[in-house]
């Protein structure tokens, strides 16, 4: 039984656009996560599952990262994360930026599935935890939400 999710992007001054494909197999396989993303300021940026599908105040009502097991922010390979951390997309100079990758922790089936929340592109760069900043075990010091979409099923 495959299932395949959406999240289409964009930011409240549109500049931030892009579309995110999530594909799972089955219920015990990780999830295919590939993000196509445009208009964001060259260098890295971190990109987040936030736990709410809620945009009624922008980027902002999206809660905090998807954190189902109460665990410290971390880097998507870390065996101690949020299930929604992502990591960082690196943009070009041409503003451009790409992810394809697979994730353990995701879920497009179950309990703890995705489909529903919010993804979040951030202004500067996710210090994966390990920065030293009092923000850095909560969101990364990944800095202000710069866009933001709605996860949805497709076919």
């Amino acid at each position: 039984m495959t299932v395949k999710a959406v999240c289409v992007f964009r930011s409240n001054d549109k500049n931030v656009t892009g579309t995110i494909h999530f594909t799972q197999e089955n219920e015990a396989a990780p999830v295919h996560v590939k993000a196509e993303l445009a208009g964001l300021a060259p260098g890295l940026h971190g990109f987040h599952i936030h736990e709410f599908g809620d945009n009624t105040n922008g980027c902002m009502s999206a809660g905090g990262h998807f954190n189902p097991h109460g665990l410290t922010h971390g880097a998507p390979t870390a065996q101690i994360r949020h299930a929604g951390d992502l990591g960082n997309v690196t943009a070009g100079a041409d503003g451009k930026a790409t992810l394809d990758t697979t994730d353990s922790q995701l879920k497009l089936i179950g309990h703890h599935s995705i489909i529903g929340r919010t993804v979040v592109v951030h202004e500067g760069e996710d210090d994966l935890g390990l920065g030293g900043h009092e923000l850095s075990p909560t969101t990364g010091n990944a800095g202000g939400r710069l866009a933001c979409g709605v996860i949805g099923v497709t076919k």
